[in-house]
């Protein structure tokens, strides 16, 4: 009875570890920026977990956190206090050099601008997360043709930006981010500086992408666009306001 008793005590000392499907989870995730005599909590507390294979738009006004959120996500920034999971890391605790290694092999970024190089091909941009993780130059290429391949564009692989539609542009970045096999794509604002129509395809080649099994997480205020997510986080003044799944 002593020695369960010990056993029992020592359990609950240890860390609770994300289970296998959950790729993501935050517990009370706070960040502040000290400005001036100020202090500014763009996040208050945010705890939540995402599933492996799961589609989530994250929603909310300008000024509500939903940026931040994302940075932390994305390892592009670290919280105050609290603790990030991701594909069973705690990032949240790791150091600069750590986090650019997450970056690079866990998270494929999509940024409303496209964020190229102007003077690159399509497969030279899509190289590029392949070029920082070392890998040879034979299978690297080998590795972007495909990733443009499944964006439609095996014929665009050797024009520039400038010779390629927004659309397409975009799709090199979506091929970008899908080449390091990432555990989730974070797409921001993915569709912000496209028409009406050719965010539609983007979109459903975002539709396609989960379908394949891919972890998607959009940043959007269009609830439009959202609605191709089957969840959507609803942030408001640092917090989480709602948590609807469809």
């Amino acid at each position: 009875m002593i020695e369960e008793a010990v056993l029992e005590r020592e359990r609950a000392f240890v860390p609770s570890v994300p289970k296998s499907d959950i790729v993501i989870r935050t517990e009370e995730l706070w960040k502040t920026y000290i400005m001036g005599a100020e202090e500014v909590h763009a996040l208050r507390g945010v705890t939540c977990e995402v599933q492996r294979g799961e589609y989530l738009a994250i929603m909310g006004p300008s000024g509500s956190g939903k940026s931040t959120l994302m940075n932390l996500i994305g390892c592009l920034d670290t919280p105050t206090s609290g603790e990030y999971w991701l594909n069973g890391k705690l990032v949240s605790e790791m150091d600069d050099d750590e986090l650019a290694h997450i970056r690079n092999k866990e998270i494929g970024f999509v940024f409303q601008t496209f964020n190229l190089l102007p003077r690159a091909t399509s497969l030279h941009n899509v190289e590029l997360p392949l070029i920082y993780n070392g890998t040879p130059r034979v299978q690297r290429i080998e590795m972007a043709k495909s990733a443009l391949t499944r964006v439609d564009l095996a014929d665009r692989m050797m024009h520039k930006p400038n010779e390629l539609s927004g659309g397409q542009r975009q799709r090199v970045a979506i091929a970008r981010a899908l080449v390091n096999n990432p555990s989730i794509l974070l797409a921001d604002e993915p569709t912000g500086n496209l028409d009406s129509q050719t965010s539609q395809e983007i979109m459903s080649l975002f539709d396609n992408l989960h379908n394949q099994g891919h972890t998607i997480i959009l940043v959007t205020h269009e609830h439009d666009i959202a609605e191709h997510a089957h969840r959507a986080l609803h942030i408001l003044d640092g917090r989480i306001n709602r948590d609807e799944r469809r």
